[in-house]
């Protein structure tokens, strides 16, 4: 099973870059951020002729998080629990069966957080903290389970060409990289280390300044697997050269392959 998690910057924005890499790199699931896009407004059409089923949590013009699937999605949940007054569209659910194995997935939309310190900054915080106890409860679950997304974190210095340019920045703060860790130490695989190491490996590039050419990257789009979902994992790739094409999203797709 093919997983795929891309942040699209804008469905329709870039709806013939995603069809097109779908058709390439035919992923079994591909979970979308920043669709940018309210629910009714979404185009399924395109995605139905290709075999996906489509479940999304959308905004107008900000944030929104889609599912697609050529497995049926069971049990779709919308939003991150802990906090009945956020309306942010950051936070989608579902179980796919597979051949051998049902997978939980969530996607998600991590806050930027910027400027730092500032109210964006706390609710950045606040988010992880509940994304925190909601890892909490999967792992408890003792099922396949993984959270994939734009995690708005550059976990190490190594995740950045320039780490110095990022020290105050809420990506790379000391307490956003503290509470990532959290998270990880309670016993999930960070996906993309656990099969390569090393510097030079990114997701993505700024618009501005010449930062694809120059390769000035960050990795910051992360899959993290519960053990039972990392027991199944036979690769995790960064699908890289898709920035250098026409009318891209600052953000390429990561995948990984589950024998389930």
């Amino acid at each position: 099973m093919k997983i795929a998690t891309f942040n699209i910057n804008g469905i329709k924005a870039r709806l013939g870059a995603l069809t097109d890499w779908l058709d390439e790199a035919q992923p079994d699931v591909a979970i979308l951020q920043e669709i940018k896009s309210v629910d009714e407004g979404f185009p399924h059409e395109p995605f139905a002729e290709r075999g996906y089923n489509v479940a999304t949590h959308g905004q107008k013009s900000f944030n929104g998080v889609a599912i697609l699937s050529k497995l049926p999605l069971e049990d779709v949940t919308r939003g991150l629990p802990g906090d009945a007054d956020d309306d942010q569209a950051r936070w989608i659910e579902a179980t796919v069966v597979g051949p051998k194995h049902a997978i939980r997935l969530c996607g998600l939309y991590l806050p930027n957080g910027n400027p730092v310190p500032g109210p964006k900054y706390d609710y950045k915080l606040a988010w992880m903290a509940r994304l925190e106890a909601r890892a909490r409860d999967l792992l408890a679950e003792e099922m396949p389970a993984l959270m994939a997304g734009d995690y708005n974190i550059i976990p190490q210095a190594e995740d950045a060409a320039k780490p110095e340019q990022w020290t105050e920045d809420a990506l790379f703060r000391p307490e956003s990289r503290a509470a990532f860790r959290r998270i990880v130490n309670l016993g999930f695989t960070e996906a993309f280390r656990a099969r390569t190491q090393g510097p030079g490996h990114y997701s993505f590039w700024d618009y501005q300044a010449g930062a694809w050419q120059r390769n000035n990257g960050i990795r910051i789009d992360h899959f993290l697997l519960t053990p039972q979902a990392a027991d199944l994992m036979t690769d995790c790739q960064i699908d890289k050269d898709i920035r250098a094409r026409e009318k891209p999203s600052d953000h390429v797709p990561v995948w990984i392959t589950l024998d389930a």
